[in-house]
């Protein structure tokens, strides 16, 4: 059994970083490099014009879920050595910074500011991986960096495609009158989330279940349903996969969706999320 070599992109964030972070740790020795995702980066208009657009598609109200899912976490990650040592949580991989984590593995990291970029790659060329992954990354990737690697790409989608398309699956999800939760593994494309489906499962959740808690748990049955597809790659027995209809485009929710969820009870985030988002860097 031949094990890719894996270019792994990442936005690490509350929804997807205890599960990116495990699977690092346990794939190191098939990862040939990390991409972090500068989600300030000058290009998407940076954090002030970030915020400003968020705020004029979805008001004030999405102000909490954005600090909660991305703020919060970046914000804290350089004290995590601190914050570990005070819980006792020492060097846990779980609750290491992905940065770090990489450090600590020998795994080499660049800060992508453009995924198609000459930096990015140069980095295809110094390490020569053979497959790209992407779990929860914000930036799309043109035919020419795909196919970089001879493999392709896959991508870990906490949706069922070909519904819900884009960054926000879970949210809307919730704004389903019946929700409907899952995780899905596809290969990349240029369009988004519309490349052939490999692996999908469905995943029952609470009727309590915030988009931010169901976007963390959706991410770690990924990590899950990706092992499964990898083994699958390794042993030469991976389909072609299923090719679905490209459905509409989702985006970040406007005012009239997010009241909609206001209306029937329906959260973004809660207490119990921001609690998660204060200790991911600090404990297990």
């Amino acid at each position: 059994m031949t094990r890719p070599r894996i270019a792994l992109f990442v936005l690490e964030a509350l929804p997807n970083a205890r599960a990116v972070r495990r699977f690092v740790d346990e794939h190191a020795a098939d990862i040939a490099f990390v991409g972090l995702s500068n989600a300030e980066r000058p290009s998407s208009g940076g954090l002030v014009g970030q915020v400003r657009r968020h705020l004029t598609r979805s008001g004030p109200a999405i102000l909490p879920y954005l600090g909660v899912n991305f703020g919060l976490p970046d914000l804290l990650a350089p004290l995590s050595p601190l914050t570990r040592r005070l819980t006792g949580s020492g060097p846990s991989s779980h609750a290491t910074p992905l940065r770090e984590l990489c450090r600590q593995v020998s795994i080499p990291t660049l800060k992508v500011d453009d995924v198609n970029g000459p930096e990015v790659a140069k980095a295809f060329a110094e390490h020569a991986p053979d497959l790209i992954v992407t779990f929860h990354f914000d930036q799309i990737l043109s035919g020419t960096t795909l196919m970089r690697a001879p493999l392709g790409g896959l991508n870990v989608h906490p949706g069922l495609l070909p519904h819900h398309r884009g960054p926000v699956p879970t949210i809307h999800a919730l704004a389903e009158d019946e929700p409907a939760f899952g995780v899905t593994i596809h290969r990349l494309a240029v369009t988004i989330d519309a490349g052939a489906i490999l692996a999908q499962q469905a995943v029952r959740l609470p009727d309590d279940t915030t988009a931010t808690r169901a976007a963390i748990r959706l991410h770690e049955h990924g990590r899950v349903l990706l092992d499964g597809v990898l083994v699958d790659l390794a042993e030469g027995r991976l389909p072609a996969g299923e090719t679905v209809p490209i459905l509409p485009y989702c985006a970040f929710p406007d005012r009239a969706l997010l009241k909609a969820l206001r209306r029937r009870g329906r959260k973004l985030t809660d207490a119990q999320d921001l609690r998660e988002a204060l200790a991911l860097s600090a404990k297990a």
